[in-house]
Order: C-alpha cells, then sequence, then structure tokens
C-alpha cells in the first residue's frame, strides 16, 4: 500500500522543470499481414477484409508518458531484453531529458527492469553516470494499472494498432503519425486517484492505528 501512496504523492506534485516524471512501460506487438487484398468498398463504408492472414513474426514497444507535459514518445524494438531497456534509460537521459537533474521514472517490477541491467550492458563509469540522473518508482505487486502509461497504451492501441500491420517499417511509420499528433496536442490522462482515495478504497490493507 506504501507503494501505492508513493505513487499518488509522485502524481500530486507540482511541475518540477529539472525533475520530470515519466511512466515507462512496454508491450509487445503481433505483425499480422493479410493474405487476400481487402475488398473494395464505396466511400463511407468501413473497410472489409478476409478473416484470413499470415503472421509476420513480433516486434516490442517501449512507451514513454511525461504526464506533467502531455508528451509521449514510442521505441519499435525487435527485442526486450535487459540490454534493450539499459539503453532505453541512456535514451531517457541523454537524448529525451538532457537538462534533467534528477528523472523519476514509473515503472512495474519487470525482472529486466533494474538498475543491475544497466551494470550489465554498460562499462561500471557510464552505468553509474546514467543511473544518477534516474530515480526509479515501482508500481506495487498487482497494481500496474498505477501507471499511467498505461492509460496511454490503450489509447495507442484503439486508435492505431487495432488493425493489420504487416512489417516493422509500417509500425514505425503509423506509430510516429499518432506520437506526433498526440504530442501536437499535448494530450494529458485525467488522473483523479489520489492517495487519500486510495485510503478510503483499501482502508483494509492499511494497518490498524494504534491509539495512545
Amino acid at each position: 500500500m506504501y507503494r501505492m501512496e508513493d505513487l499518488l504523492y509522485l502524481y500530486a506534485e507540482p511541475v518540477h522543470p529539472f525533475d520530470p516524471i515519466v511512466c515507462f512501460d512496454e508491450r509487445p506487438y503481433q505483425l499480422l499481414a493479410d493474405v487476400k487484398e481487402p475488398f473494395l468498398v464505396k466511400p463511407g463504408q468501413p473497410v472489409r477484409v478476409d478473416y484470413e492472414y499470415s503472421r509476420q513474426g513480433t516486434g516490442n514497444l517501449f512507451i514513454y508518458y511525461a504526464l506533467h507535459y502531455g508528451w509521449r514518445h514510442v521505441e519499435v524494438t525487435p527485442t526486450r531484453t535487459k540490454q534493450d531497456f539499459a539503453y532505453q534509460m541512456k535514451a531517457m537521459v541523454d537524448l529525451h531529458f538532457p537538462r534533467a537533474y534528477k528523472i523519476r521514472v514509473v515503472l512495474d517490477n519487470l525482472n529486466t527492469h533494474h538498475p543491475s541491467a544497466l551494470d550489465a550492458t554498460f562499462p561500471p563509469t557510464e552505468a553509474r553516470r546514467i543511473l544518477e540522473r534516474l530515480e526509479f518508482h515501482y508500481t506495487p505487486k498487482h497494481g500496474s494499472w498505477l501507471n499511467q502509461v498505461e492509460i496511454e497504451i490503450s489509447v495507442l492501441s484503439r486508435q492505431c494498432l487495432e488493425r493489420r500491420i504487416p512489417d516493422v517499417e509500417t509500425l514505425r511509420q503509423e506509430i510516429a503519425a499518432w506520437q506526433q499528433q498526440r504530442n501536437q496536442q499535448k494530450a494529458k490522462i485525467d488522473w483523479r486517484f489520489a492517495a487519500t482515495d486510495a485510503r478510503a478504497k483499501f482502508q483494509r490493507s492499511y494497518p490498524p492505528t494504534s491509539l495512545s
């Protein structure tokens, strides 16, 4: 419960320009191609596709969401190893937030999401340099829904990914167009669940208060 409150109090903090909060997660994506060309339709009619498709392999999406800025970034990779995670953290520090003093990163407890991934990927001095700029805030067990990027992933899925995309290059192009539009809009998630709500909703999970 206290890990939950840590995130909720973090979300409630005012904007700190040099200490951004970035929610981070990943999801696999199955590449699918049509076996037959889509059916011709009249203007205004929905696209009609044959039920048959062919599998074209899988890809992985790393998703960033900076909640105070309405900014998101999606990186398409072939795998999601601990080395992939380490390089995403390096990109967060050096490319996406180079002026930040400390980046507060919200993420789940996946076994690759650990500082040791950077130690296993980079020389010790480089791993330390990157980690000194990062502050990890983990979601509780079975509490990945507390990571706001989960909502952004849902939006991405509905608006961009719920169709057949046959190859990685097309996937990158489609996601880039979606990302550009969302960032231009500075679209933000209307997060309303606060620490006080957690104590009211999950009060049985908190230890009883002792009165002296």
